[in-house]
């Protein structure tokens, strides 16, 4: 064979080559490209109100909503401030929290937050509990025990506000303590007179003697709230994301909110989750107002209760320099309601109450 024909042969190869990699290989790697799905990750802790979660993605129930809408969504577990700082640190587009910790976390952080669901409100999980039956205006001078700066610490003030005759926060001394050691050591320690925190801690300091009950949040309806918190951006940019995490969310509400054989087993192992025994599960329901239906999620979030509410929580961030030790004023951090209000700064919006996703879901439109 002459050069001739090995050169015209060379050629020949070289663009039968060129011709299957352009219209063979890159078009299924564009196809492949368009073809992967975009994946989301949502934060949940351990919380009464929060178990529907992993209960829904060990089910199959969130993998089934977020296959509806061409997404894949992975659910993980951390402690509680974890997972909101693993929020912050952009490791996650969606989280559980509380109304005050989505306030004074990623939203005075430079965060743009929208709630997309409403879950519940604390209806007595949140408790302050006394020792030798001193009530709230007989805790002057003494020690309390709570984990500083969280929701007890709100729920502490707003008992002196109205249960304490005119004590006020400075009239008492906070003891900081770990939301891990706070019942183990109230409980195995009597010099200690009083302790705020929360189920499931809170049902263990009740079984002991001695120890009642004095202020809980079903004093304060609705001002310690659960959301479903996703970041503004992602949401716009992928309106799936909030539908399926609505969709999966009312799926298991509605099988709580049975009689069925298929509730008894949800809420059985949303306990084994959590810790917890089914019993003592339930029983913590019970002082969770959870919105079952979504009609009453939309209600609740467009009430003026919630507007009065947010108000209360603001202006508790902003005296404890939790909305940044530079906020000026009470104003720093803007938040919005669905009718359009806002309290604070209308140029720094931060968080958002929406009902879109929760209305769709009440219309059947998910």
């Amino acid at each position: 064979m002459n050069r001739n024909k090995i050169f015209v042969t060379l050629f020949a190869v070289c663009l039968l080559i060129f011709l299957v990699l352009t219209f063979v290989v890159t078009p299924n790697s564009t196809t492949f490209a368009q073809n992967k799905k975009p994946k989301f990750t949502l934060m949940w802790s351990i919380y009464v109100g929060w178990m529907p979660w992993p209960y829904a993605a060990e089910s199959g129930i969130i993998k089934k909503w977020a296959d509806k809408y061409g997404i894949e969504i992975e659910v993980r577990q951390a402690d509680y401030i974890p997972s909101i700082e693993a929020y912050v640190a952009g490791k996650a587009e969606a989280c559980v929290m509380t109304n005050m910790e989505c306030l004074d976390m990623p939203a005075a952080s430079g965060i743009d937050n929208t709630v997309v669901v409403a879950g519940d409100f604390s209806n007595g999980n949140d408790v302050l509990y006394t020792r030798d039956d001193l009530q709230v205006p007989q805790l002057r001078g003494k020690q309390v025990a709570l984990v500083e700066l969280s929701v007890s610490h709100y729920l502490l003030v707003r008992a002196l506000e109205l249960k304490g005759n005119g004590l006020t926060e400075k009239d008492v001394k906070i003891l900081n303590t770990s939301d891990a050691d706070i019942a183990p050591v109230f409980v195995s320690n009597p010099s200690q007179k009083a302790v705020v925190t929360w189920n499931p801690m809170a049902l263990e300091i009740e079984q002991t003697p001695g120890v009642k009950r004095v202020f809980d949040s079903a004093a304060i309806p609705g001002e310690i709230l659960d959301l479903l918190v996703v970041k503004t951006d992602v949401l716009k940019k992928n309106p799936q994301l909030g539908k399926a995490l609505a969709g999966a969310w009312y799926e298991i509400m509605g099988i709580m909110s049975t009689r069925s054989p298929e509730a008894e087993k949800a809420i059985a192992r949303m306990a084994e989750l959590s810790g917890a025994t089914p019993a003592s599960f339930k029983q913590q329901l019970k002082t969770t107002a959870m919105y079952y239906r979504a009609q009453d999620a939309v209600a609740f979030t467009q009430s003026p209760e919630l507007f009065r509410n947010m108000d209360f929580v603001r202006k508790f961030c902003f005296e404890h320099k939790l909305l940044g030790e530079n906020a000026k004023s009470v104003d720093e951090v803007g938040i919005q309601f669905p009718d359009g209000r806002i309290l604070g700064d209308s140029k720094n919006v931060k968080m958002r109450f929406s009902t879109e996703h929760m209305q769709m879901a009440a219309a059947g439109k998910l």
